[in-house]
């Protein structure tokens, strides 16, 4: 069974960057779509980017506008993880984050994500 497991979470200043990474174990990531995940406290959760299963072919897809130019997500079969490159934090970004795969494709939606990590805190703060 697939575990999905986030780390790189932690404090940084506005402007700041931090790389957040979602290591598999129980199967292998190439099987998966795998969208990154965040939630405030008192927010909605939101759907940042989800990195396709083909991400060589096909890409990322975006899905938080105000993150465009600033976040990054790839994957590293090899590694078995995925990536998130967040560039230039603003105190809007600070959030628990969580990867969340699905054998489909991807969508913004959670409900059609089959396994979750636990989650890592981003916290911006000056």
């Amino acid at each position: 069974q697939l575990q999905l497991v986030e780390s790189g979470g932690g404090l940084v200043q506005p402007g700041g960057s931090l790389r957040l990474f979602c290591t598999a174990s129980g199967s292998t990531l190439d099987k998966y779509a795998i969208t990154w995940f965040r939630q405030a406290p008192g927010k909605e959760r939101e759907a940042v980017l989800c990195i396709s299963k083909y991400s060589d072919r096909i890409g990322t897809f975006t899905y938080a506008t105000s993150v465009q130019g600033r976040f990054t997500g790839s994957r590293d079969n090899a590694k078995n993880t995925v990536y998130l490159q967040m560039d230039r934090l603003t105190h809007e970004d600070a959030a628990d984050y969580r990867c969340a795969a699905t054998v489909g494709l991807c969508s913004s939606d959670p409900k059609y994500y089959e396994t979750w990590g636990q989650g890592t805190q981003v916290i911006v703060s000056s």
